[in-house]
């Protein structure tokens, strides 16, 4: 055998789809526009719970009954506390024969507002938020955000707020100073460029006018507050009850004259969701029951009880198993999930803090990640052979496009996902995901044709 054949048979690179597959560009083009409509729609994990159910009522999906009998080709969901939700559809084989589980997180790293968190300084208004989630904050400073949430009023009324995304709507700011005055800002670290209290958001510079000429001690908060209260019927006090974030405002939108990337907020991890999702609802009769998890707050731990810390995932499954006769234990047991999350793409500005031989591209197809982690995978799961060779094999089956990375180059950094919660319930779990450049700033980049391969991927481990 020459060392060209040599070479063909025992060495391996992942190719770029445009040149080994370029039929799927305006087939990946295609498909992404829907996936841009659910990133405007979906800017929270309350919004994203929201367009989720629409879809999947329109697709015939129906609320899990406790008291209903189910049969192959149902499909059914669960809402936990409109932050989460999982879908599924039910498979020909016996339940006891384990789930085909898919989870994907639908938080984003953004500004939450602080309790109380409206003040006015030397006749300007602004809101005082905390960050959520790994943020840069000096990325934040001079983006147009929009505001997104839900207030419970004093009398039990649910007011959901949205403003900054219509055409016309006011937005907001969080301002940073002028290069001629910077020198002593200059001076700081990048991660004290714009520290957290620095994160000041303006809400409105125009006094309230009294008629009657009294003195205000805040007039500009006072006339904001008044302009909410006329949109929501909310007063100050209202804020104690609330979850608001503010978010960028940024619409998406097709990156490059060839169009052959995203920018848009949120797409760590919408962009898994969303293909999760649409091959959830493409699944019909499949083997093995689906069991789509769109989660909440992986930014932040996978904490509280819309995580996937929690128990809810778990009872989910007790559920379905009870409706089957079937066994929580045995079920977990001989389930594969994937953790569809995303990994850092290769970016050749800051080629330093990667390793190009075990990182993820943008264009070669899905990432498969072994593990994540960081100081030695603390914090992974660690897929195994087995469970590695599974997903793989079904993937080259079905001639999707994938590629293997890791978070980075060893000692450089690293991260976690949902996999190490996953593997906590005694199932077998890998991460598969997109890569994504200038992961976590408030404009994320992804590819097309790897957005397209991760939805096939997703529709080939439901068949």
């Amino acid at each position: 055998m020459n060392g060209k054949d040599l070479e063909k048979a025992l060495l391996w690179e992942a190719p770029h789809i445009g040149e080994k597959a370029p039929e799927q560009i305006p087939e990946a083009q295609n498909f992404c526009e829907g996936y841009k409509t659910f990133l405007n729609e979906g800017k929270t994990e309350r919004e994203c719970v929201k367009k989720a159910v629409s879809l999947l009522t329109n697709a015939g999906y129906k609320e899990f009954d406790p008291k209903a009998s189910y049969k192959p080709g149902d499909k059914i969901y669960w809402v936990n506390r409109k932050k989460a939700i999982i879908a599924s559809t039910i498979g020909t084989k016996d339940l006891n024969e384990g789930l085909r589980m898919n989870g994907a997180h639908i938080d984003s790293p953004r500004l939450d507002l602080k309790p109380n968190p409206l003040f006015e300084k030397d006749e300007i208004a602004y809101l005082k938020p905390h960050y959520y989630g790994g943020i840069r904050k000096y990325q934040w400073g001079t983006v147009p955000l929009s505001m997104h949430g839900v207030v419970m009023k004093a009398d039990g009324e649910t007011v959901e707020v949205s403003i900054g995304e219509k055409e016309g709507d006011p937005q907001f700011c969080v301002t940073d100073l002028l290069p001629h005055l910077a020198a002593e800002q200059n001076g700081r670290k990048l991660g004290e460029g714009l520290k957290g209290e620095e994160l000041n958001i303006i809400i409105g510079s125009i006094p309230y006018h009294d008629e009657e000429n009294e003195k205000i001690k805040n007039p500009a908060k006072l006339l904001a507050m008044k302009l909410l209260n006329d949109r929501y019927g909310i007063t100050e006090k209202d804020f104690t009850r609330a979850e608001i974030e503010m978010v960028p405002a940024y619409k998406a939108v097709d990156i490059g004259l060839d169009r052959g990337l995203i920018g848009s907020y949120g797409q760590d991890d919408r962009v898994c969701a969303y293909t999760a999702l649409m091959a959830e609802i493409a699944a019909e009769n499949p083997e093995h029951t689906t069991f789509t998890i769109l989660t909440d707050k992986e930014e932040i731990g996978s904490v509280g009880n819309t995580g996937l810390h929690s128990d809810y995932v778990h009872h989910a499954v007790e559920d379905l198993a009870e409706s089957f006769g079937a066994d929580t234990k045995t079920v977990l047991r001989h389930s594969i999930c994937l953790s569809s999350d995303v990994n850092a793409a290769y970016d050749p500005t800051f080629a330093s803090v990667y390793e190009n031989r075990n990182s993820s591209y943008v264009n070669k197809g899905c990432v498969l990640t072994k593990y994540t982690g960081a100081r030695g995978k603390s914090g992974s799961s660690d897929a195994s052979a087995e469970t590695m060779a599974k997903v793989i094999g079904i993937m080259e089956e079905n001639g999707v496009y994938w590629q293997t990375g890791e978070l980075g180059a060893v000692d450089a950094g690293g991260g976690g996902t949902i996999a190490q919660f996953v593997a906590m319930m005694d199932v077998d779990v890998v991460d598969l995901g997109v890569p994504i450049l200038s992961m976590h700033a408030p404009f994320e980049l992804a590819s097309k044709l790897d957005v397209y391969n991760t939805y096939k991927a997703f529709c080939a481990f439901y068949k």
